[in-house]
């Protein structure tokens, strides 16, 4: 690439300090623009506030003929109740078994939170809550101010759970005589959850000043003053920030979780109760900071006008972007000039990713050698013990035992031609025809594989099995193989214990987990522990490839192999594959 030559570079023309004129001008529109947007904000400020504070108050009529509306159409309730000829025979008789279900069937028409009959001692004999059966009420307020009272009886009275109970009650008479007591349970605590959806805040406070209802339920059974104080530590630094910081917004009412907030208050016409409602300032801040905002910003263009009418650089502009526009058409032609050199090395890392290829092929092919060395080396160990074992039979003329050995010999030839085979899928990642596996026989099969193992180590080994069988669908083969890695690596980790012990447990629920357990050491690096060649046991005991080949074969039948680290020390592996059942026969 040769050197370009630089073009010339125009120097822009020198101007002289702004005339007194428009340094003038400049300074009045500053001052104007500033008088313009503080009269704004004032007057802005003022009717949306105004605004927000009708919406309140309007609000806060809307919630009160809801409260009222909703303890008055309760209030009727009991004196209907106490009149209906079913409750009061029930009463008489004592055979309560069909009360329950007839208050019950009257809940839902009322929309009340709960119904309860009550006898003339105060115990509960019906009540659409079956588990209240059998309490004893006889000292609670609307039992006693029912019993002493001849009309409906208004209770207020704090649960052991937090909250307020709104009931009503009346007692039931037969005969000039009490028989019990009726009581209805008002479901106030809708409303709560509706204003908690609509306003900042709602409480509700009884003739005494206590909070009995309220959007923030720590300030129940407190007073509005002392609910108010109670703001956490960060609440002070946040409102003292919003103070700073926000200029458009007023005085504020009150704080809440450290922002400014509106204060409504009402009156309720229930009892001398009282509504406040709180809403925040940032709706108004809001509109009143869009507007400020389009007024600045015209402010800001006209003054953008003002300079660029006053400036006097239309000649150095030109020439800067004609030396602009050389310096693009330079730059082009050196990115015309890399984008054929990228081409090109495009071209080489054709070539390079070809050979990659090629050589990813042969390190799968040695991964393969390596895992058939490794997973032929638990069936050649166990022929070496049943050939010693017949070999012994044999010389002590006991040739049926000695068959048997045999027999056992061919099934695990048969076994290591099964395994070469299912190697050739792991490398190239094949599927097979599936079939319904027991997943208690497959444990079996693998015990019994690994039984020379069993006979020369002293490890205590105790099955956990359901009763039921447990099926998945899957090749049993690959699952045997699976089980036989995981039983030999738990064995492998007790060789240093002094009590070697192994426990395998099988469930069955949404999955069929199968988790094997032993006491050793643990593991060191969980992360790479279903690497492929990562392995913590000494040369010659292992090449790291059971457990990768294990959690490629759990993956391929839909499940997942993990490990962990057990509280008391030791490893658990867990095999979890998908339950057979109807569903899944289905699409199968």
């Amino acid at each position: 690439m040769s050197d370009a030559t630089p073009n010339p570079t125009v120097q822009p023309r020198r101007t002289g300090p702004l005339s007194a004129r428009v340094r003038l001008a400049l300074v009045l529109l500053v001052l104007v623009a500033i008088a313009t947007v503080w009269f704004t904000n004032r007057l802005l400020t003022q009717r949306f506030t105004e605004t927000t504070q009708n919406r309140a108050e309007l609000r806060l009529a809307l919630y009160s003929g809801n409260l009222i509306s909703e303890l008055r159409r309760n209030a009727i309730v009991p004196q209907l109740l106490a009149r209906d000829p079913a409750l009061i025979g029930a009463l008489n008789s004592g055979d309560f078994t069909q009360s329950s279900q007839r208050l019950i069937s009257f809940v839902d028409e009322i929309g009340a939170a709960s119904l309860m009959l009550m006898d003339r001692d105060g115990r509960t004999v019906a009540a659409t809550d079956r588990s209240r059966l059998g309490e004893a009420h006889r000292s609670d307020g609307y039992f006693v101010d029912a019993i002493r009272s001849n009309s409906t009886v208004f209770t207020v009275s704090e649960r052991e759970a937090g909250g307020f109970s709104f009931t009503y009650s009346r007692q039931v008479e037969s005969g000039n005589e009490t028989v019990g007591v009726i009581m209805v349970e008002v479901d106030l605590a809708k409303f709560e959850r509706a204003w908690a959806g609509i306003s900042d805040a709602v409480l509700v406070t009884n003739s005494e000043g206590t909070i009995v209802l309220a959007t923030e339920p720590r300030w129940r059974g407190l007073t509005a003053e002392v609910a108010l104080e109670r703001q956490p530590p960060s609440g002070a630094i946040e409102r003292a920030i919003q103070v700073t910081t926000d200029w458009t917004s007023q005085e504020a009412d009150a704080y809440l979780k450290g922002e400014a907030v509106m204060r409504v208050d009402g009156r309720i016409p229930f009892r001398g109760w009282s509504l406040t409602t709180f809403t925040t300032y940032s709706s108004v801040r809001e509109r009143v900071n869009a507007f400020l905002a389009l007024e600045i910003m015209g402010f800001a263009i006209l003054a953008a006008l003002v300079f660029y009418a006053l400036s006097r650089k239309s000649a150095d502009r030109m020439a800067l972007f004609q030396r602009e526009s050389a310096e693009l058409r330079a730059l082009n032609a050196r990115l015309s000039r890399e984008m054929a050199e990228r081409e090109r090395v495009q071209k080489n890392l054709d070539v390079a990713e070809q050979s990659l290829a090629q050589s990813s092929k042969l390190a799968a092919l040695g991964e393969m050698s390596a895992a058939v060395s490794h997973e032929l080396n638990q069936p050649l160990a166990a022929m070496k013990t049943y050939l010693a074992g017949a070999r012994l039979l044999l010389r002590r003329n006991r040739p049926d035992e000695a068959l048997s050995a045999f027999h056992r010999i061919d099934d695990l030839i048969e076994r290591m031609g099964a395994i070469t085979k299912q190697l050739k899928s792991y490398a190239r990642k094949g599927q097979e025809s599936f079939s319904p596996v027991n997943m208690g026989d497959a444990l079996g099969s693998a015990m019994s594989m690994m039984e020379p193992q069993l006979k020369v180590r002293r490890v205590r080994i105790s099955r956990i099995l359901p009763d039921e069988p447990v099926l998945v669908m899957g090749d049993r083969m690959r699952i045997e193989q699976v089980l036989v890695n995981l039983l030999r690596n738990a064995l492998d980790a007790t060789k240093s214990v002094d009590d070697p012990q192994v426990e395998i447990l099988l469930a069955a629920g949404e999955t069929a987990t199968l988790s094997v357990r032993d006491n050793g050491h643990g593991i060191k690096d969980l992360d790479a522990l279903f690497e492929p060649f990562y392995t913590t046991k000494q040369p010659g005991d292992g090449v790291g490839l059971g457990l990768a080949i294990s959690s490629g074969i759990v993956s391929e039948l839909g499940g997942r192999l993990t490990a962990r680290n057990a509280e008391n020390g030791g490893a658990v592996f867990e095999m979890q594959l998908p339950v057979l059942n109807d569903n899944t026969q289905a699409a199968e």
